[in-house]
């Protein structure tokens, strides 16, 4: 089966399924492995085998995951893959009522302190990673002056870039260049805000 590129998530219910603390856990390791058994993940969020099953046919009932080619000969798994290679999630979407404006909002929330957990967790591990590591990581922050319009460019372009080293780290990995290869998780916050 052929993955969309970028899904966008315009229902609230698809929202709500992935909005949910640890579908969205298992939909980050299932898009970081690639493809993977309810087993395989349950070890990875601590959580029973089949509560894990249970929340990876939600993600399926709404299209976020599918079904993968088998990996091994055991005919008993059942292999899942992301159904695209991204979801996008925008605000303008969800304005027209106020149950969507808050669902939209409990998700973005939800989002956002995953991601801030993921990187506590990197913090609290530093000293492990090693100084080629923690000196590549960035960190940093930029109060700039822009329009929406700008901003909404910045945006793009950052994400076009983080698109085009995810493509070229999966074609060396492809091609066999995995030395020193880790995951690596790029969180970019553009907002407003006033003094």
């Amino acid at each position: 089966m052929t993955r969309e590129e970028n899904r966008p998530i315009t229902d609230l219910g698809t929202l709500k399924a992935l909005a949910h603390p640890l579908r969205m856990q298992l939909y980050r390791g299932l898009g970081v492995a690639r493809t993977a058994t309810a087993s395989q993940l349950a070890e990875q969020v601590d959580e029973a085998v089949s509560l894990v099953s249970y929340h990876l046919r939600k993600l399926a009932e709404h299209g976020l995951i599918e079904e993968a080619e088998p990996q091994s000969e055991d005919g008993r798994e059942r292999w899942w893959q992301p159904s695209s290679t991204s979801v996008s999630i925008r605000d303008e979407n969800f304005r027209d009522a106020p149950e969507r404006v808050a669902a939209h909002l409990a998700a973005t929330r939800l989002f956002h302190e995953q991601r801030a957990g993921m990187y506590r967790r990197y913090l609290d591990e530093r000293p492990g990673w090693g100084p080629e590591w923690n000196t590549a990581a960035p960190d940093n922050e930029s109060l700039l002056r822009l329009t929406p319009a700008e901003l909404a460019e910045l945006g793009a372009e950052l994400l076009a870039l983080a698109e085009k080293y995810d493509e070229k780290g999966r074609a060396a990995e492809a091609a066999g260049d995995t030395e020193g290869r880790e995951n690596v998780a790029l969180h970019v916050y553009g907002f407003p805000f006033r003094v």
